[in-house]
């Protein structure tokens, strides 16, 4: 009979266990020892248990109003950011355009007519959106430039409930459904969720971005659970140094921010950010970049509220798309100046060591 070495036989114990018998917690604490697992992902692991303290980011409400310290006060544009994303109200009320980033990246505009609503389910840098849908506003500020990261610059923000309850599966669970656009008939049946209904759709277009390839210089990865989210994130950054999302501590209304001492820039190139999917369980989009930057921003409310919102800057927009709303809203060519935006608080990104 053959005997494993030492060191095999410790190998095939630790593959053997990590994913058969540990929790997702418990993975969590195997493979990431020294890193601190972020709000987010408890509240997805145990959304029962978080439910009152469950909040999201809303940037605007009327949106994010990067103000600098220069024009009048009050002006700028409204940016929401929560569980769907980023909206944007350019102020004109009932009319104007309204844009929403949805949180897994894609983008819906509504121009303010009967019917006018489109939906762009392809991720984020591949969204195109015209001029007409673009109000005219100087201000509008639903992305914002690196510049504007600074202490005493103020936004109106306004952090609301989060209503979205998917939970992760232990993977052993996960890796046994299917999870593709050919079997999506099967999949519907299996969460009993009825064809041709919103849900359904959300699933679909979940599926369907997860099956799009990446943007030329970027990897993509739709995790479909806790253990092959942390497998991806180890595997493309080697040691992980932190796993953050945005924070909050309480729901307010809508107020105005500041930004506080203590800005921190949690990694200046390489990165792995991890969108959270509409499906029936917890799916993340993730995607790794090398051209990423990535900031912890402080917060201080008018009412004393405290809040840690973490914002990622593209140092390379060359691959996007050229009518990228970014580039629309900035004034900017694609390539020529770092993008950035505020991620929801469903949002994690890993930042090696």
């Amino acid at each position: 009979m053959k005997v494993l070495s030492p060191i095999l036989a410790c190998l095939a114990l630790a593959v053997v266990v990590s994913h058969a018998t540990l929790s997702p917690e418990q993975y969590w604490s195997y493979k990431l020892p020294n890193t601190p697992m972020p709000k987010a992902v408890k509240e997805i692991l145990h959304p029962g248990l978080m439910e009152e303290k469950r909040t999201s980011v809303n940037v605007g409400g009327g949106g994010v109003n990067v103000n600098t310290g220069k024009g009048k006060a009050g002006g700028g544009t409204h940016v929401n950011v929560g569980r769907k994303g980023v909206g944007v109200n350019t102020g004109k009320p009932g009319g104007g355009t309204h844009v929403n980033v949805g949180g897994k990246g894609g983008v819906g505009v509504n121009t303010g007519k009967p019917g006018g609503d489109t939906h762009e389910s392809s991720f984020l840098y591949q969204y195109a959106a015209s001029e007409t849908q673009i109000h005219d506003d100087p201000n509008v500020a639903l992305f914002f430039l690196e510049k504007d990261i600074h202490p005493r610059a103020t936004m109106s923000l306004h952090f609301t409930e989060n209503t979205e309850k998917s939970a992760f599966l232990p993977y052993q669970t996960a890796q046994k459904i299917p999870f593709s656009s050919d079997k999506l008939p099967e999949i519907l049946n299996k969460f009993s969720v009825k064809p041709g209904s919103l849900k359904a759709e959300m699933m679909k277009n979940t599926i369907k971005e997860c099956e799009q390839p990446a943007i030329e210089g970027e990897e993509k990865y739709c995790a479909t659970s806790l253990e092959s989210m942390i497998d991806y994130s180890i595997s493309k950054l080697g040691k992980i140094d932190q796993a953050v999302s945005t924070e909050v501590e309480k729901q307010t209304p809508m107020q105005k921010y500041t930004i506080a001492a203590g800005v921190q820039k949690m990694t200046d190139d390489k990165a792995v950010v991890c969108h959270k999917q509409n499906y029936a369980y917890a799916v993340f989009y993730c995607h790794k970049s090398e051209t990423t930057r990535a900031y912890m921003v402080p917060l201080e409310g008018a009412d004393g509220t405290k809040a840690k919102a973490v914002a990622v800057c593209h140092t390379d927009t060359s691959a996007w798309n050229p009518k990228h709303l970014a580039f629309q809203v900035l004034k900017v060519e694609p390539g020529t100046i770092p993008v950035c935006h505020f991620l929801p608080r469903d949002h994690i990104v890993w930042v090696p060591k």
